[in-house]
């Protein structure tokens, strides 16, 4: 059975990414399609790779700590990259919990104001 590959617009279109984005992904190593004079193709490598990225993205997670992490797989393999993954949701989390508690002041902030500004009004 041949390898599936998608041709840049196909990807573009399958992951919902602007053509910017994806030539971005390339640039910094995240992605490396094969190239076939101007043509890029896409096989199950990237697409599984632009799957980790964009969950990894949708987490908080900078480009950079994603780029790392996928470094591990190919360097070290799954059982290490398992393990730098625990570690890295658990700082995740941690600093998601802190924006959510910022977040929560935040509001209850403005809704003391905006409760104190209606009572003026009457």
């Amino acid at each position: 059975m041949a390898e599936t590959r998608l041709s840049f617009k196909e990807m573009c279109a399958k992951f919902d990414v602007t053509p910017r984005t994806l030539r971005y992904y390339e640039y910094i190593e995240l992605l490396q399609p094969e190239r076939d004079g101007r043509a890029r193709w896409y096989g199950p490598r990237e697409v599984a790779r632009m799957t980790l990225i964009l969950r990894g993205r949708k987490f908080g997670f900078q480009l950079e700590d994603i780029r790392q992490w996928l470094l591990i797989y190919e360097e070290e393999g799954t059982e290490a990259q398992m393990r730098a993954w625990i570690g890295m949701a658990d700082r995740q989390m941690q600093e998601l919990a802190e924006q959510r508690a910022q977040l929560d002041e935040a509001m209850a902030e403005l809704k003391t104001l905006r409760d104190e500004t209606a009572a003026r009004l009457g």
